[in-house]
């Protein structure tokens, strides 16, 4: 018998309506879960009741425990006719069943019985999962009438959050099947402080059928990932309820505090204290000056000067209010020497002095503060702004940051890798070039004509026509050739003729360099104008253009090209799976916005050490976000594995079938070589059509990461999201229109060209991020785009193989339900089939609506089960907790294979395996579609003479027997009785399985 229970901690409840004709209410909440109820006791004359009471349900199939619900209903106590009043309920299903570790006490707003109910207020829950043998389940209660006692619990100790192999099991759903074990380590000081803890004894006491225990502090998690399970709860999405800048988040609305809301509402409020160095005067001209700003042990410097008397910096230092050490700010400038510097002066602050500002308030203005030495007063002048705000602050993206530099930075030296920045992805374009022709080809004597071609390259972009022969000088290709470019135009298009004169030798005969800037653009499908350009024979020549040609060179061979900058496209630089724009290039076809999102990156827990720093694990991580032509980087919070960045940006949405994706890496350039590539620790992506207009949803997404051994999750990203509409009937109509711009449906590019264009406009945007400061990497560009997602892996064919089964499931359903039906396996419902049948065929006209009625049921039905969060990473969806270890071992191998020819051997024969079933499937396929030709093929002729007999007897019984007769007919033989059957295949099906197919012809 399993162990697991659901523990549910009643804490109080707020603002209830008043019931009982005296401005009050005798209030008392009832849970339900499982066919289980308990009640707590009653709180009597008092609209903001507290019970802090705990109740534990048994949890009777474990496995069912996601499909679970729990419902509170809040009542009032009539004592005059001994009734119970209806207050509200609060209904949470299974994603808000977490371990006790990671559970906290929300406030959940009541909801209606009804569109007419009056009801206000809130009820406070705690709820988690245990399974401690030592806790018994609380006695459920009757339907009796609730006591008027009122009840006083003793404070009681929580119950563990440890979960043993024995709770894990209920996310198994098939037994023999291999399972994957994935550890997630505490921290150590938590470590240090369970192994120093004794364990106390588990306490019982009954009181109104609840049981309280006590214990120390969770072991380390183990995770077991069974194939074919259902999804892991620590692997599960989170909902939180932080404290905003406009308030705290509860059930996507915000409770209003009393502290004044600022424009980051969506991130909670830090301070910093901010030190903006603008420049100096009057230092001696012997100098090297730079200043260096300290408070406390936290300490930054400005880059020196040498041998000048009135430096400028204009930097501006922010150091966490919560981190200062001292109350005192020390501004010093200093003279760079080899061995020691020299303090040229300091300028002092109390910090108990500065003032205070929040925007939009206007800028602090600086001003001029003496720096002074001792006795020695006049040491010149330096001017600081000196003040205390939040990151709402616009000095705050580009300030140097205390809390981002580990304890062994002490100057400003990696400030460029650290920064927060907003990118600009670059305009991309389509350049479509159709070659058609050349003419007077001028060859060296010595050689002649034969397999020619045209190299057409942009970049790093090379492709080639069709090789053609001619005998005489002039060539025909007539092909058609894409390129991916990028704004400002940079590269040049190069045309090349080159001439095969050996194996693997090639000749060029000319060469053109076009500028992309005189190329014509178009937002349609109009006719481009082709043009004649000349070919050089060197490409420096080519480069240096016609204005250099002396009058002399008259002569020139010439190719005959069509030009043109494709507008009308929407270039992919991404998956189009989960895209994040879907406009064209070309601006004169953009729509108005139809809303606008906003993003909260608030912090990340429970971080794995990505490095090892003086002896121990750490980790300096940014997020960085995508959507659209706009990313987002944060600054980069070092030396931590719990970093907070409290940052917040806004991006327009023009469509919602569009795709945010958010990722957080781990930083390999501070301290290090540029050798080091940035490391992926896990990403989330969040469609916009998921989201409600207006709520805000604060969750905790798990950072999930494919690795060779499996699935491990890396920690937990916390997010604020709210999506705000402009025009509900904008937005409604947007779903009827085009999903792609219309030159995607006039002119369509095949799946190997798009896929092809696809991966050299990843390469473009990677190049032109990487130009930035600080840089945007390519393995960073590259895994927010998902390069890899087109490259073949064993896990990815299940997993898609699943999906599709899961799509048909309906289907394969329902026709096994006809097969019950027909079989008269149930026999009351193949009556009442036969009825309903009878009724559609008499009456034709009620097919459609009863069809789109069922749909109405179905879809209303489910409406009470519709997700609550935003979708995430599925593991259970991405086969990744049922994949051999050979199987993801072979995912990450390298392209080119890296293995021994063995192992590659090995997965050839295996994969050789797989393609053979899938051939016998298309091959079983393909002889049912010979087999319906042969009837009229006359391949067997006496099957198609008797065919053709029966389709003439056919023709006139149905011309003669009304048409609704010969549907109920053959509906009643289909559904006739077992007794009416034999037990081999009817004449039909034997007929049609003796016609002959083609494979008595293959090879």
């Amino acid at each position: 018998m399993s162990n697991l229970k659901l523990g549910v901690e009643v804490v109080d409840a707020h603002d209830l309506m008043p019931k009982d004709g005296q401005g009050s209410c005798s209030t008392y909440v009832e849970l339900h879960f499982d066919d289980a109820k308990l009640r707590t006791t009653t709180k009597e004359k008092d609209l903001n009741p507290v019970w802090n009471e705990k109740f534990y349900f048994n949890v009777t199939d474990p496995s069912k425990l996601q499909n679970l619900t729990l419902d509170a209903f809040v009542y009032h106590c009539n004592k005059s006719n001994s009734s119970k009043v209806f207050l509200g309920k609060v209904h949470l299903t299974g994603p808000s069943f977490v371990p006790y570790s990671d559970a906290v006490v929300l406030h959940y707003p009541l909801e209606k019985k009804n569109v007419l109910s009056r009801i206000k207020g809130e009820l406070g829950l705690k709820v988690y999962v245990t399974d401690d043998p030592s806790i018994k389940s609380s006695s459920p209660l009757h339907d009796a009438e609730p006591s008027m006692d009122t009840d006083k619990h003793s404070a009681a100790d929580e119950p563990p959050a440890s979960f043993s192999s024995s709770i894990l099991n209920i996310f198994s759903r098939k037994k023999n099947e291999t399972k994957h074990t994935f550890h997630s380590l505490p921290d150590s000081d938590k470590e240090k402080h369970h192994q120093s803890s004794s364990p106390a004894a588990a306490k019982t006491s009954t009181n109104y059928g609840m049981h309280e225990m006590k214990s120390g502090l969770p072991p380390p998690k183990a995770m077991h990932a069974y194939a074919g399970s259902s999804y892991p709860m620590d692997y599960a999405l989170k909902e939180t309820s932080p404290f905003l800048g406009g308030g705290q988040v509860v059930g996507g609305k915000v409770k209003r505090g009393y502290r004044p809301t600022s424009s980051h509402d969506l991130v909670e409020q830090m301070q910093y204290l901010f030190v903006r160095v603008v420049r100096a005067r009057d230092l001696s001209s012997k100098t090297d000056p730079y200043v260096e700003v300290k408070v406390g042990n936290f300490k930054g410097t400005t880059k020196h000067y040498e041998k000048t008397e009135d430096p400028e910096w204009n930097q501006v230092f922010a150091f966490a209010r919560d981190n200062l050490q001292s109350t005192m700010l020390e501004v010093r400038v200093k003279d760079k020497n080899m061995l020691l510097d020299e303090v040229i002066g300091t300028v002092r602050f109390d910090l108990n002095d500065i003032p205070t500002r929040v925007p939009p308030n206007s800028p602090l203005a600086p001003e001029w503060y003496r720096v002074e030495k001792g006795k020695d007063k006049k040491k010149g002048e330096l001017m600081l702004a000196v003040w205390f705000g939040t990151q709402a602050d616009e000095a705050f993206p580009d300030a140097w940051h205390s809390d981002a530099l580990f304890s062994g930075e002490i100057s400003s030296s990696a400030y460029a890798q650290i920064r927060s920045k907003v990118y600009q992805s670059p305009r991309l374009w389509y350049v479509r070039v159709k070659v058609i022709e050349a003419q007077d080809l001028v060859v060296p004597a010595n050689s002649r004509i034969q397999d020619s071609y045209v190299k057409v390259q942009i970049g790093n972009q090379i492709l080639k026509t069709k090789p053609v022969q001619s005998r005489t000088v002039n060539l025909l290709w007539d092909q058609e050739l894409m390129f991916v470019a990028a704004e400002p135009f940079d590269e040049h298009l190069i045309v090349s003729v080159e001439n095969r004169v050996g194996p693997n030798k090639d000749e060029t005969i000319g060469v053109a360099v076009i500028p992309l800037n005189i190329v014509d653009r178009r937002a349609d499908d109009r006719f481009i104008r082709t043009r004649w350009f000349n070919l050089e024979q060197s490409m420096s020549s080519a480069m240096e253009g016609e204005q250099e040609k002396k009058e002399k060179d008259k002569f020139f061979s010439r190719i005959h090209l069509s030009i043109c900058l494709d507008g009308g496209y929407h270039v992919f630089d991404g998956s189009t799976s989960y895209s994040s724009d879907l406009r064209p290039t070309s601006k004169q076809l953009w729509k108005k916005p139809i809303g606008v999102l906003e993003l909260g990156i608030l912090s990340v827990d429970g971080l794995h050490p990505m490095k090892t720093r003086d002896g121990r694990g750490t980790t300096d991580t940014f997020c960085v976000a995508k959507y659209g032509n706009k990313w987002v980087r944060t600054r980069t919070i070092s030396d931590s594995l719990s970093p907070k960045y409290n940052e917040q940006y806004t991006w327009e949405v023009f469509d919602p079938a569009t795709v945010l994706t958010v990722g957080v890496f781990d930083n390999g350039q501070l301290n290090s070589s540029d050798g080091n590539k940035d490391r992926v620790i896990g990403k989330v992506r969040i469609r916009i059509s998921t989201l409600e207009t207006g709520r805000i949803y604060t969750n905790a997404y798990p950072l999930l990461v494919l690795h060779p051994s499996g699935v491990k999750k890396m920690g937990e990203l916390h997010l604020a999201i709210r999506f705000y509409c402009s025009s509900m009937v904008d937005l409604m109509q947007l779903y009827f229109k085009p999903h792609l711009p219309k030159m995607h449906y006039k002119r369509p590019l095949n799946l190997m060209e798009q896929e092809r264009l696809r991966q050299h406009a990843v390469n473009v945007v990677a190049a032109r991020l990487s130009r930035a400061e600080p840089p945007l990497r390519k393995e960073v560009v590259e895994c927010m785009c998902d390069t890899d997602s087109h490259l073949w892996s064993m896990r990815r064919s299940k997993a898609n193989f699943y999906r599709l089964m899961k799509v048909f499931s309906g289907i394969l359903s329902f026709g096994r339900w006809l097969g019950d039906v027909s079989t008269w396996k149930h026999p009351v419902t193949t009556v009442l089939v036969h009825f309903l049948f009878l009724l559609l065929v008499c009456f034709p006209e009620l097919i459609l609506p009863t069809i789109f009625l069922y749909m109405l049921v179905i879809g209303m039905w489910n409406l009470r089960f519709r997700p609550r969060y935003p979708p995430h990473m599925d593991t259970r969806l991405s086969y990744a907790d049922g994949v051999t270890p050979d199987e993801m071992d072979e995912e990450f191998d390298t392209f080119p294979s890296s293995k021994s020819p063995d192992i590659v051997r090995y997965r050839y024969d295996r994969l050789r395996s797989v393609a053979g079933r899938i051939q016998s499937v298309v091959a079983d396929l393909a002889t049912q579609g010979e087999r319906v030709q042969a009837l009229v093929s006359w391949r067997d002729p006496r099957a198609t003479a008797m065919f053709m007999v029966f389709c003439f007897v056919a023709a006139i019984v149905l011309y003669m027997t009304p048409f609704q007769v010969s549907i109920i007919l053959a509906g009643f033989y289909l559904m006739r009785h077992p007794m009416l059957r034999s037990k081999v295949p009817p004449a039909p099906v034997n007929f049609f399985r003796r016609l002959p197919a083609l494979t008595d012809s293959m090879l």
